[in-house]
């Protein structure tokens, strides 16, 4: 190659380094990207789709920062700039105004709620009023009277927001650098003053939200199983996780179904959470207070089950996806009643399900129970005994139990699955008699301030992980008088429940670390090394997601926390810790307990962490509808068929749109230059002989 070559080369890398680098500078000059930006998403079940989505190349519109329902007009009729893009205050984010911008959304572009660093005073549960009311036990084959919530609404507060369809994207933003951006462009460029409209340019809004899946489950799934290239893409996966479970003593996971001299307990918490954005689930109060409070019972009991073992194994079970018609419990029912779990319905007792326990009134907790069940004498007497064993369990403590009315059905519960197979003595314990308590069920709003758990702005990140706040004390008691029931009923001595006592410091760890961080000393001393990077910095998203290898994360949180608070610390090596065994001659262990080799604390003269092995009976079960697997039913009404759609992008940007005639002026006068290049082009390529040529030397000189 020449240097004349290497010159062109040179030259050519150069052009493109400065074209590459001007691009990356106009983008930039022209579009302000918005930081923290959380979607509604599409979500699909037998029948229908319910969620959001913007256009393929994402939905532009003029910013409108609505500032009252009576200003809907200008978004929706008098505006002259439409399609708008609405900045709704969260005070505002109602089912009246979303509903009329639904019904107006050729006008719309989308909206974005500004999500508020406050709760609101207004209640607000974007769920239905009456939840999983087709999935669950009460149905017209159980008992017409009771389907449907024909007895009791227990979310009466739901406006059912989250279930429905919009043809437009619709953002959370929290960011407040982001929002302030967003309403200084709209003063400077978007305010209408004196009814006159704005003048161009104008602010506008590009939301990319796009999604994959239309029209039902079934069609998604179809379409999933469609290859039209090489490399094939789903649309849409199902939802679903892992259940956790451990029980009081060991239990051989490898041989499956019925176990001949096995008695179980069942203590059980629901997980998981939602609202109607993706990626926002603090379930404060309707997930995380149940399942709290049981890890504690649990831990309470892992001496007096190991030093006084009663007759009966407790099960400590923890649902994933019950939100969505009880994907994790409708699971474990399906494999007790097909042999696929280590026990079957006809080692289950009874069982205890701990709910929303964190806002009771007057330290009041109800114990519900299933009217139609409770025809069965043999069963009216076992849910006697259990509700005799709370009432037995609460003296002493700051808890008082008391019944609803004999007529009124359960709440929506796990337990209604076991009940939907057959009839169970069993007991679901709430702060409500009637309907729910929580003001903000199934929403953003569910979160840490709304438990009242604040800290002292003195106190440092270690400081707030060991202070005790009311909520923790509020909940220490409620977990004592669980462990004390379940060690009574699984045949415990009575003599021995004063011993039985839950931590309060452990507690409002547990709180501190699911409802503000994970990311913090304590949570690190307790999980392997490898999974440091699944901690955050922030609450905990409670959403169940899709079913993939991986645990979500409250999942692998809870794991975690179940395996310390009731294992136990084995001297083992860190090999035969992995390999699951005492040493390289077990064979057995691994199908009775599960080994994991965890970080531990750094002492206090020391720079490495002190790591050891802790050896429980943990486990992970499959939270995966049987409408998925093994059926593939997905048009099923007995099982959750719930999909969320696939996408690619999510993400919003600002920038100054002109107005039309500039844009078509623009346009012209880049057609024109266009046409004037390729004209001169022409010219120039013809007469090149001319214009460029140059007298050759001959080939003999010489120099």
């Amino acid at each position: 190659m020449d240097l004349l070559s290497n010159k062109w080369i040179v030259n050519v890398l150069i052009c493109c380094f400065f074209i590459g680098v001007g691009c990356n500078s106009v983008e930039k000059k022209i579009y302000v990207h918005l930081n923290y930006t959380v979607p509604c998403v599409r979500l699909l079940n037998a029948t229908h789709q319910i969620g959001c989505q913007s256009s393929l190349s994402g939905n532009v519109g003029v910013l409108h920062v609505l500032e009252s329902e009576d200003n809907l007009d200008w978004v929706l009729s008098k505006g002259p700039n439409p399609p708008y893009l609405v900045i709704l205050e969260a005070a505002l984010f109602t089912r009246s105004i979303m509903m009329k911008l639904k019904n107006g959304s050729n006008r719309v572009a989308g909206v974005a709620v500004v999500a508020p660093n406050t709760n609101p005073t207004e209640p607000f549960s974007p769920y239905t009023t009456c939840p999983n009311e087709n999935t669950g036990v009460y149905t017209e084959k159980y008992d017409p009277a009771y389907a449907h919530c024909n007895v009791t609404v227990w979310n009466p507060l739901g406006n059912g927001l989250a279930y429905e369809e919009f043809d437009f994207p619709i953002f959370s933003l929290k960011d407040d650098n982001d929002t302030q951006v967003i309403r200084q462009c709209f003063l400077d460029h978007n305010q209408v003053v004196n009814g006159s409209a704005p003048q161009y340019p104008l602010c506008a809004m590009q939301l990319y939200s796009h999604m994959s899946a239309v029209t039902d489950t079934a069609t998604c799934m179809r379409r999933n199983d469609i290859n039209f290239s090489i490399s094939p893409e789903g649309v849409c996966d199902p939802l679903g996780d892992s259940n956790v479970w451990a029980s009081s003593r060991p239990i051989n996971t490898t041989q499956k179904g019925h176990k001949n001299s096995e008695n179980v307990i069942i203590a059980a918490a629901r997980l998981d959470s939602r609202s109607f954005f993706f990626d926002i689930a603090p379930g404060a109060q309707s997930s995380v207070t149940g399942f709290v409070s049981l890890l504690a019972a649990a831990h309470a009991l892992r001496n007096a089950t190991q030093e006084a073992p009663p007759n009966r194994t407790i099960l400590y079970t923890f649902f994933q996806g019950e939100t969505f018609d009880y994907i994790g419990s409708s699971r474990m029912v399906y494999d007790m009643e097909n042999n696929q779990f280590a026990v079957d319905l006809d080692n289950v007792h009874s069982v205890l399900e701990v709910g929303q326990v964190g806002l009771r009134s007057d330290s009041q907790l109800w114990l519900h129970s299933d009217p139609v069940s409770r025809r069965n004498s043999s069963v009216n007497d076992e849910v006697r005994k259990l509700i005799e064993n709370l009432q037995v369990a609460s003296k002493d403590l700051n808890v008082t139990v008391n019944q609803p009315q004999a007529s009124q059905p359960l709440p929506p519960s796990s337990f209604q699955r076991f009940l939907r197979a057959r009839p169970i003595p069993g007991i679901v314990i709430e702060d409500h008699q009637s309907v729910f308590t929580n003001r903000y069920y199934e929403s953003m709003y569910d979160n840490a301030e709304y438990l009242n758990i604040s800290y002292p702005s003195n106190l440092t990140a270690d400081e707030q992980l060991e202070h005790i706040t009311e909520t923790a004390t509020a909940l220490t008691e409620v977990a004592t008088m669980v462990a004390r029931a379940l060690y009574i009923q699984a045949g415990g001595e009575e003599s021995r429940l004063p011993s039985i006592t839950a931590e309060a410091r452990l507690v409002t760890r547990m709180l501190y670390s699911l409802l503000i961080k994970s990311n913090n000393s304590w949570f690190q001393e307790i999980i392997p090394s490898e999974f440091m990077s699944r901690l955050t910095e922030k609450p905990t998203n409670f959403y169940v997601g899709v079913a993939n290898w991986q645990s979500s994360e409250p999942t692998f949180l809870v794991q975690y926390l179940l395996a310390n608070l009731t294992g136990t610390v084995v001297n083992v090596t860190k090999e035969d810790c992995q390999h699951q065994r005492e040493d390289d001659k077990d064979k057995e262990s691994h199908h009775l307990y599960h080994y994991m080799w965890v970080q531990g604390s750094v002492p206090p003269n020391g720079t490495q962490r002190e790591s050891f092995c802790v050896r429980s009976t943990v486990h992970l079960s499959k939270a995966l509808s049987p409408a998925f697997d093994p059926l593939k039913e997905y048009t099923s009404t007995e099982y959750s068929t719930w999909t969320e759609s696939r996408w690619k992008t999510i993400k919003g940007r600002i920038f100054l749109v002109a107005s039309h005639e500039l844009e078509m002026l623009t346009l012209g006068v880049g057609v024109g230059v266009l046409v004037t290049s390729l004209l001169l082009t022409y010219l120039i390529s013809s007469k090149a002989d001319i214009l460029f040529s140059s007298g050759r030397e001959p080939t003999n000189a010489t120099y």
